[in-house]
Parts: C-alpha cells; structure tokens; sequence
C-alpha cells in the first residue's frame, strides 16, 4: 500500500487554457515537438533504430542516443493525451515500429551496444548509459500508454525490463550493478504502475539498495575490464552518488541530473514500500539541497566540471551550470516529496524551479535552448575564456541542438505533462467539524491545488463529478477566481496552497471573508465545507516588488540583492540598461514599480525604477586611482530571469549591488 497521502490527479482530467501555460504548451506542441524530432532525424538518432550502422561507417550511434528519442516520444505521449493529432500520433508510432523491431530476441533493446558495441553489453554500467536508456524507454512506455491506450511500446519495454531483473539481483548468477547514471529506478516504478507487475518494484529497489554497498561493484567491473578501480575519470564515486549507500548519504554529491533522478526514485520506492528509512534519507537531501546548494533560480549542481555539486553555498553566478535537466529533475523530485503529506514547502520549490530554472531553459519561440542557465552573463568573457565553461554549457545565447541533446526532449515532456503538477487528490478520514448529519462522520476525498494555472481539473469524489475551474493571470496577477461544479451537492475538504512568497493573501468562498491564518496548515489553507454547484472561492495573492537576501556564507552575493515578484525571479539584461551591469547600484530606498508589457517578449510583467552607475567617462586611460568616482542616475528595467536571451545578445545580472 502507498504510503503517500496525496495522489496526482491524472492527465487525461486536466485542461490547461490560461493564458501563461496554455500558451506555453501551444508553442511546445506546435514547434518544440516538431523542431526536436527533425533534429533527432537529421542527426541519425531516428534511423538508428534501423539497426544498419556498420564499422567503418560515419556517425556511429552514440550510448546515450535512445534516451533522446525516448523523451520525444514520452512528450508526444503526454500530448497526445490532451491534444490528440494525427500527424503526430503517426510519426511517433513509425519511431516505435522502428523500435519494436530493434528488439533483440532475449529482449534487450540498445542501439549504441546492439550496432557499435555487441560484445560489451552491461560490461561498464558505471561510465555508459544502457540501464539509463532503458530507464527513459519505460517512460516513454508508460506516457504513450496512458496517453493514447496504444500498448505497442509498452509490451516491448516490459519485455526489455523482464529481461534486465533476469539479468541484475541478488540471486546466483545475477550482477549485483546498478547504474553509473540513475533513472531507471523511477521509470521501473512508473512501469510497476501501469501494469501491477511487483517485479519491476522489486528491481527499482533492488538498484536503490544495492547503490554504494562494498565490495563495491564499479571496482569489480572494472577489473573485469581489465581496468584500475583508480583509472575513474571522474575521481570517487560521489560523482554518480555511489560513494555511500543511499540511506547514508547526508549531502547531495556529484552530477546534480544523476542525482535528481537518484532522489525521485528514492521517493517512489518509499512511496510504494512504506520505507521510513529511505524516505528520511530523501528528507535530509532534501534540506541540504534546498537550504544550502540551489539557486535563487531553482537552479541546481553550481559547476561546470562534472555538472555537478561542490559545497555548501557554493554558488557563483557567471560560472553557475545548473543544468536544465537538473532543475526538471529537482521539479520530478519535489513533486513526488510533495504526495506524501501535502507539505507546501515542497510545491514552493517546485514552482521556483518551474517558472525559472527550467523556463528559463527554452527560448519564447519554442525552437533554441539553454544547456546551463547562469545567473550572470558576461559575453566577452565566453568569447575570450571558453576554457571556463562547459562543453554545449554555460552561453549567452540559446542553441537550436546539442552534441548531448538531454535537455530539449527533457523540456518538451515536462511542459507537455505540466497537467499532473497541478493537482492532487487525497483519501478521506474522520471528520472533526460541526457539519451536517449526513455529512459528519467521514471526510470524503479532499482535493488540493498547487499550482494556480487557468483550466479545469475533473474529480471524482464519494461517486460524484466534481470539477473545479480555475481563472487566473497568474504569475502576472495574484487573484485566482476557482468555480466548484460537483454533479451534486458533495461534502470534501479543498486545499489550496499559499505560496512562502506571499504575505497577506485574502480569501473569499462566495463573498464571505476566510481567515487565512487560521485555516494555514503545512503552506495550505483547508475548506471543508459541503459544496454546492457554481461555488465561487477568490484567492488574492498580493504581488508586491520584494528584494531578496543570500545566506552570509554565500560569498558571491554579499551585498547583492536579487529581484523576485510572485513565483517570478527578475534578472537585468543589456539591451535594457547598457553594458557594464555591475556597475549599477540599487539604492535601498529606491522604488520598483511593477507594470506589465504587452509587447514586451510577449507580454511580460517589467519592474522598473531608478539606480546609481558609475560614470565609466571620467577614468580615461587610468586602471586605478584614488580620485572618488562621481554616479549618475539612471532608469533600469528588469524582465522575469526565464526570459532573458531572447532578444539581441548581451550581459545579463541577477544578483544587483545594493547601495
């Protein structure tokens, strides 16, 4: 039995069409899709699956090329679900006769270790990505599944992921690996879902159990390799979170993606199994994560080398990488945090994270994409030191592809599947209230809502339809206007989540006041009533301009402030207020003033006010002096962090020098 309180209400209920996401979703649909699969077409990934590759041939697949297709294909899946399309529906299922026809006859299924590699299968699962692949195949699986009722590629990954628990466990004969990138953890449990195979838990747990256990099995295929231990590019085994058992590890270590991935099936696996142990462990990461290694941004894993985590508070900002990836990963794991008991601190790092740490990873048209998402952009330095920065990495400019394309199809499945953030339903309990007789006893099925998206979420509650409309303009506006509509009039607790950013937030359930504060439980505010069709509750979130402070120890924004109104972090770019964005100094007293811009990057709220520059014109030659520098006033503009570089290039500042 789960030992999650909360349940996600499921795609197919949710109808996304407000103005913010609704169109988001349009430009995902309509061009990221498309522009994702010409490239994976163009650059081999597609007919690879034909299996035709030979040696001696250009453009050998690469080991983690089937994961980009599987993500197209998830996103297509979780698309199809609300929007169906029959070009695309068609498209997506050549690719998957292509696939189904690449399986092997015991039912392994890799492209790079079927074509390139046929004698080294699962002989280096610390440095390839074979169970990693496999992992996004089962999800794209399942979305497809779900999403259209087709179960083509769902028989053949359960067919691949019975043949992997034959081949790893603890039985005799059985490798006792795991992977040296996680995600097949997660993706088993989401196949363990679908079909109610306890099989495919049994092996997700087996992976998150056997991690970082001696003798440690990354040395052991190594030797079979004929290798050193200590030839590992990457030096100990926190890089791919294997250096501790996972149930001891205490910080967040290494590749932040990997670790993501490690995290959220962790999470599952407690989920499913009632692991206290293991989801104690997630709560540790969690608040080292979250308190002492991410950004303001939602932005996780602060360098280049290895994509990784260093230390605690060890977050610059023109060097940041906080890759896509991991920000989308930090949302899979925050969301799945968040089930368990329905605790707001997890939804308010899954909207940050959301808003602008992923965002922020895709251009406005839909077709270019952010690798790494600094919090600082310094174009002459790029030019000059491109030593510093990682590979596809840290730019300021986005780019239409990736030699190492993770985060693209990562951004179309996430967007594509927003739906299933948005919503949760809870089981019942005792009732404490004074309610009427016939509704006293028992708490039917409460609903919860975590994020404040316009559209509609369809429930059943103790038999009865219930739909619960939702008119917004947020992030730009705080008010959201929510319409219950049960089929009859139905008793349930409604959960509505109050956002650490908010100060001040009112709320009326048709015209009569509540009082928030009495009503807060764990960031929710719960209205158990009994409900009557065309009931009307108004949130009103209050959006003032707020400046926001680092911890101390976070050396590189001593100082500084940050922008952030709403869910939205604020950032300066150059094509706003010039060159040389270091030398602007926010006064403390200074007014912002928050306006929204139709025909700004598509219509955006602004902040703008007043701010000291140095006068650059006055130094001459001179490279120091002790003459003061006289300052000047100037307006300044900010714009949300997730859209920045979407107009022409140039610098880019978060963190602002306050005077």
């Amino acid at each position: 039995m789960s030992a999650r309180e909360l349940t996600p209400l499921s795609l197919d209920r949710v109808e996304i069409n407000g103005p913010f996401w609704g169109h988001r979703q349009a430009v995902n649909r309509e061009v990221t899709l498309r522009a994702e699969y010409q490239h994976c077409k163009e650059t081999g990934r597609i007919d690879a699956w034909k299996l035709d590759w030979e040696p001696g041939m250009p453009n050998p697949p690469h080991h983690f090329w089937d994961s980009d297709v599987a993500k197209w294909l998830e996103a297509v899946g979780y698309t199809l679900a609300t929007h169906p399309d029959e070009e695309l529906k068609a498209r997506a299922d050549e690719v998957i006769d292509m696939i189904a026809e690449a399986q092997q006859d015991d039912g392994y299924l890799n492209i790079h270790f079927t074509t390139v590699e046929p004698r080294n299968r699962w002989a280096n699962l610390r440095d390839m990505h074979e169970l990693y692949c496999a992992g996004h195949l089962m999800e794209a699986a399942v979305a497809y599944y779900e999403g259209t009722g087709d179960r083509q590629l769902l028989d053949v990954l359960c067919r691949y992921a019975d043949y992997i628990d034959s081949v790893f466990g603890p039985g005799e004969g059985q490798k006792r690996g795991y992977p040296g990138h996680e995600e097949i953890e997660l993706a088993l449990v989401k196949l363990y879902r679908a079909t109610g195979k306890a099989r495919y838990l049994d092996l997700a747990t087996f992976f998150i159990d056997e991690r970082g256990r001696q003798p440690h099995y990354f040395d052991i295929e190594a030797r079979r390799r004929g290798e050193g231990p200590g030839d590992y590019r990457f030096g100990t085994y926190d890089y791919a979170q294997a250096h501790l058992p996972v149930r001891e590890q205490t910080t967040a270590e290494g590749h932040a993606v990997r670790a993501m991935y490690l995290y959220s099936g962790m999470a599952d696996v407690a989920a499913e199994t009632g692991d206290d142990s293991l989801l104690a462990a997630c709560e540790r990461l969690w608040e080292n994560v979250t308190q002492r290694r991410m950004y303001v941004t939602g932005g996780v894993g602060s360098s280049s080398h290895g994509e990784r985590f260093t230390i605690d508070y060890d977050l610059p900002n023109d060097l940041a990488y906080a890759e896509t990836c991991a920000a989308i990963g930090l949302v899979f794991w925050a969301h799945r945090m968040l089930q368990f008991e329905g605790d707001g601190r997890y939804a308010d790092v899954m909207e940050r994270a959301l808003y602008n740490g992923v965002l922020s990873g895709v251009s406005l048209k839909g077709d270019k994409f952010f690798y790494a998402n600094p919090l600082e952009a310094i174009p002459a330095l790029y030019e000059a030191r491109p030593d510093l920065f990682g590979r596809d990495a840290i730019s300021y400019t986005r780019q239409g592809w990736f030699s190492c394309a993770c985060c693209p199809p990562n951004l179309a499945r996430l967007i594509a599947s927003l739906g299933q953030y948005i919503y949760s339903e809870s089981e019942g309990g005792e009732s404490q209230s004074d309610s009427p007789k016939e509704y006293a006893a028992h708490i039917p099925e409460g609903i919860y809502v975590h994020l404040y998206v316009g559209g509609s979420g369809t429930f059943d509650v103790d038999g009865r339809e219930v739909v619960l409309s939702q008119e917004t303009r947020y992030p730009w506006e705080g008010e959201v206007t929510i319409t219950v509509q049960p089929e009859a009039r139905v008793r349930f607790p409604l959960a509505l989540r109050i956002p650490g950013w908010s100060r001040g937030a009112t709320l009326q359930v048709n015209g009569q006041p509540v009082d928030v504060a009495s009503q807060l439980e764990r960031g929710y505010v719960k209205l158990e009533r009994v409900w009557e069709p065309g009931d009307r509750v108004v949130l009103d979130l209050p959006m003032p301009v707020e400046r926001v402070e680092a911890h101390p120890s976070v050396a590189e924004d001593c100082g500084r402030v940050a922008i952030q109104r709403g869910p939205l972090v604020y950032c300066l770019e150059q094509v706003d207020n010039g060159p040389n964005l270091r030398g602007i100094v926010l006064p403390a007293d200074a007014e912002l003033q928050a306006t929204f811009k139709e025909g700004l990057l598509g219509g955006v709220v602004a902040i703008e006010g007043e701010a000291k520059r140095r006068d650059r014109g006055q130094w001459d030659n001179a490279l120091y002096r002790t003459v003061p520098s006289a300052s000047e006033t100037v307006p300044i503009r900010a714009i949300p962090y997730y859209a920045w570089a979407n107009r022409e290039p140039g610098e880019m500042l978060v963190w602002i020098r306050q005077g």
